[in-house]
């Protein structure tokens, strides 16, 4: 398949930047953070050896405060290459003399400027602070050797964005955690045994779309042939209420993949049609339902294109920004299957 010929180059790649070397890894976002075991484990594997500089702490402030402190008195020439995780807007800029002398790799998973500025829309495009945002990751990501994208189309986002050559650039998909989610097949309950059940979960950012979701849901609830798992922080004023609709605020990881074991369909995203960021992202989410299996509706956009396409049966796109065409999607998908997927193990 293209997917996997594309991530066998782009691990080539990796491993011909850390290969043999003497790394130090820094991070301020929790170290068993997806993003940051996925890169911990390509390092262990392919350099010569790795130090991690990183924190467990529950405050994002205390760990900031523990990764600095570790940061001042940490010698680095004793390293070939240093490899800053998540969130090097918080570190490069600070510590970039320190780094000079040192090969640099980046993982610019996030643009602060993007982030507050279009995604969540905290601050004017002209005001002063977006000058400044945007200012921190220009200097972030220039003091790079190397630049670490999630997807081909933030890469190129980047670069034209940034200045930055796109050459500097390698995208890493993220990858689900395999030892919780993997194929199975889980017992339903009497009650929903006739059913074909849908399931989303999310943080419910705009990003993602939720707005968009609801309303297909909406739109839905009198087909009692189809029932939904809501899995996440929705407000219970923003809930649409019928019996089809089963609304869950939080789930331990184990326990998510059993409720998506379960279901016939997955709603990935994005489906967020104003924000460019979710044209340019594809959902973590799709990652985790491609691990298990699952069949899954995306966001039609040029990031989702990258790594899935609808020959697969298992993947359907529909247009961002519908809620109508998402659920005919629902519709579609449900009368091309039965609802004989998920029974005993």
């Amino acid at each position: 398949m293209l997917w996997w010929l594309l991530l066998r180059r782009i691990v080539s790649v990796m491993r011909d930047l850390v290969s043999n070397k003497r790394t130090l890894f820094i991070t301020t976002k929790n170290l068993d953070y997806i993003r940051n075991t996925q890169e911990i484990k390509i390092l262990q594997n392919t350099s010569k050896s790795v130090n991690i500089i990183g924190s467990n702490a529950k405050s994002y402030l205390m760990r900031l405060i523990r990764v600095y402190s570790m940061l001042l008195f940490v010698s680095v020439k004793k390293y070939d290459l240093i490899f800053v995780g998540f969130a090097p807007q918080l570190i490069v800029p600070f510590f970039k003399r320190k780094f000079r002398n040192v090969y640099l790799i980046v993982d610019f998973f996030i643009s602060v400027y993007d982030t507050f500025i279009f995604d969540r829309s905290i601050f004017p495009q002209n005001s002063i602070i977006a000058k400044l945002l945007k200012q921190v990751d220009i200097i972030t990501i220039s003091a790079a050797d190397h630049i670490i994208s999630d997807t081909r189309a933030h890469g190129d986002y980047f670069s034209k964005e940034f200045g930055v050559a796109r050459g500097k650039i390698t995208e890493l998909y993220l990858q689900a955690d395999k030892s919780i989610y993997y194929p199975r097949k889980i017992r339903r309950c009497n009650e929903l045994i006739d059913k074909f059940i849908v399931l989303y979960f999310g943080s419910v950012l705009p990003l993602q779309g939720f707005d968009i979701v609801l309303k297909a849901v909406e739109q839905l609830k009198d087909h009692s042939d189809i029932y939904f798992y809501i899995i996440g922080p929705v407000k219970k004023q923003k809930r649409v209420l019928n019996n089809n609709i089963e609304y869950i605020e939080w789930l331990p990881q184990d326990e998510l993949a059993r409720y998506i074991a379960v279901s016939d369909l997955c709603l990935a995203g994005h489906f967020n049609a104003e924000i460019d960021k979710a044209k340019r992202t594809i959902p973590g989410k799709a990652y985790i339902y491609s691990s298990m299996g699952k069949r899954m509706i995306l966001g039609n956009n040029m990031a989702n294109h990258e790594l899935y396409d609808d020959s697969h049966n298992d993947i359907y796109f529909v247009e961002m920004g519908s809620p109508d065409k998402l659920a005919n999607m629902i519709k579609e998908v449900k009368n091309k299957y039965h609802c004989n997927d998920a029974v005993d193990a």
